[in-house]
């Protein structure tokens, strides 16, 4: 039997083959990887003139597989060891989506991944959230401590003042019944 190269060696294309097999793969050879896995904000023109079934249905399948090993890998360790894997979980989860959505990812207090939970949808440019709903799925979920993470669909990954206000009260609210703000992470196009 041939030697096999590395996964990281192949071409596009090759790795399009294994996932989709070779007569799904050649047509969209060409697309790039980004639009093919729906990893840009408002998604493409292409894929979005695609049917939702067949390879980009497989796509779609291998992205979602791939979100909820990142989810295991999290829920077994100390998150604030693996940023990677959370920068990488939450691009997975929002950098497509045309409309904020505002996610909350709860912690033990080893800060294990006890769940990630959208919590509020908003609009092209804004979310509303409450901070009670906040607190009262911390409390449900018995968490330790909380990431916050958000979209911005523009691309721009800087905090607005609105983002900081936001962050303060929420700090604020969850320190009086004890559950940690470690984080609050803003996800923008690929970025």
């Amino acid at each position: 039997m041939p030697l096999l190269p590395p996964i990281r060696a192949m071409p596009d294309v090759d790795l399009l083959r294994l996932v989709l097999g070779d007569d799904a793969a050649v047509p969209l050879a060409d697309q790039p990887l980004a639009d093919l896995f729906a990893l840009r904000a408002g998604g493409s023109a292409f894929r979005e003139s695609v049917p939702r079934y067949g390879p980009l249905r497989t796509i779609d399948a291998a992205k979602e597989l791939m979100t909820r090993a990142l989810s295991e890998t999290l829920q077994a360790g100390d998150c604030l060891a693996a940023p990677g894997a959370v920068k990488d979980l939450l691009r997975l989860r929002l950098s497509h989506l045309p409309h904020e959505v505002f996610v909350v990812l709860l912690l033990d207090a080893q800060h294990r991944l006890i769940d990630c939970v959208e919590l509020f949808r908003g609009t092209l440019t804004q979310t509303s959230v409450y901070p009670r709903e906040v607190v009262k799925l911390a409390l449900e979920r018995n968490a330790a401590g909380v990431v916050f993470a958000h979209n911005h669909p523009s691309g721009v990954a800087e905090p607005s003042s609105a983002d900081e206000a936001l962050t303060r009260s929420l700090k604020a609210a969850l320190a009086l019944v004890d559950v940690r703000l470690l984080d609050h992470f803003i996800v923008a196009g690929t970025a």
